[in-house]
């Protein structure tokens, strides 16, 4: 397989594939408290709503794909911790063969080069403390841990932050 990474955005007939990868990051990571059962997949799942609110990014090689990533441009339904002037990363998934040849690193450069050239201030994420490789792959790229904005969905699901001043 040809493996240069093209980004795009996703279309409408890959919403649900891009759910069923995205789900299965996560639940292949052990990211989910109930495992299948985990109300969260119904959110992991629903492409199509993020795509509403805001952008949905693809990584690609040789027509297969190979992970996506969910850039919030401003604030909206789909922010978590933007604040004004910010841009927001979620969601990044990588399928199980694409793991450790850049896809991850390329969706996330995408997105700093979307934040930049749209003037943000900076670009924040939310991670799971269980997200390492998630962790090393931002701290390679410059992002630093912002813990006065960690915060908890649930009681059960602590969130860290990471924040990349552009």
């Amino acid at each position: 397989m040809d493996f240069t990474i093209t980004i795009r955005s996703a279309r409408p007939e890959e919403y649900e594939a891009l759910g069923d990868l995205t789900a299965q990051a996560y639940l292949d990571g052990g990211h989910l408290d109930f495992g299948v059962d985990d109300p969260y997949l119904v959110v992991l799942r629903d492409v199509a709503g993020r795509a509403a609110a805001a952008e949905v990014l693809v990584a690609e090689a040789g027509g297969e794909i190979l992970g996506c990533v969910t850039y919030v441009p401003a604030g909206g339904p789909m922010a978590d911790i933007t604040r004004d002037g910010e841009a927001e990363i979620r969601m990044l998934a990588v399928s199980p063969a694409a793991r450790g040849r850049g896809t991850g690193e390329t969706l996330v450069r995408e997105c700093v080069r979307r934040a930049e050239e749209a003037g943000r201030t900076a670009l924040v994420l939310s991670t799971q403390t269980s997200m390492h490789a998630a962790h090393r792959l931002y701290e390679r790229l410059g992002f630093v841990r912002t813990p006065e904005r960690d915060w908890r969905p649930i009681e059960t699901v602590p969130l860290l932050t990471y924040a990349l001043k552009l």
